[in-house]
């Protein structure tokens, strides 16, 4: 795989904000959703969020974690997601070579549309399906499958994938 994929490094990115071994949250409060969305030039400097802007931002973050688990072939993406992606502000543009999703509006959920509009984009660059989530139950980092075969299964395989095996090893032997 050659080349920038923005929309997938966004996507990417906005699921690792909940870092689940080590227990941290980059989006702990609307000030700090703003300031993420901001930060990545989603929003302009400045762009207030509200409390019910973080829960649709979780709500959003966890449903294409869970999505981007079910790349690895268990499944299709959660109904909740539809609910959540629902809630965005976007439109269909034709003034390209191809039709795009974009943020309608502005503000936080603007911001989030923006998002949601990138897991289109991903798809249409064809590295959606390649998003994916460790399984490992203490990481569940989001990663971007380069391997020529789609097969890549943990964010790491020094890390979470020797985790795996070895508590496989362990139990067989105890069996």
């Amino acid at each position: 795989m050659t080349g920038t994929h923005r929309a997938a490094v966004l996507l990417r990115d906005f699921v690792n904000t909940r870092d689940v071994e080590v227990g941290s949250d980059e989006l702990g409060g609307p000030r700090r959703l703003a300031d993420w969305l901001a930060g990545r030039g989603l929003v302009p400097a400045g762009t207030p969020a509200r409390d019910a802007d973080l829960r649709l931002a979780l709500d959003l973050r966890e449903g294409l974690r869970a999505a981007m688990l079910a790349h690895h072939g268990t499944g299709g993406a959660p109904a909740a997601l539809d609910g959540v992606l629902a809630e965005l502000p976007v439109r269909v543009a034709l003034g390209g070579p191809a039709p795009t999703l974009t943020a309608a509006g502005t503000g936080a959920r603007a911001g989030l549309a923006r998002v949601a509009a990138a897991v289109v984009e991903s798809a249409a660059d064809g590295t959606w399906p390649r998003l994916k989530v460790c399984p490992e139950a203490t990481c569940a980092w989001a990663f971007l499958d380069t391997s020529k075969n789609r097969s890549r299964t943990w964010c790491s395989m020094r890390v979470c994938g020797n985790r795996t095996k070895t508590r496989a090893y362990r139990a067989r032997r105890r069996a």
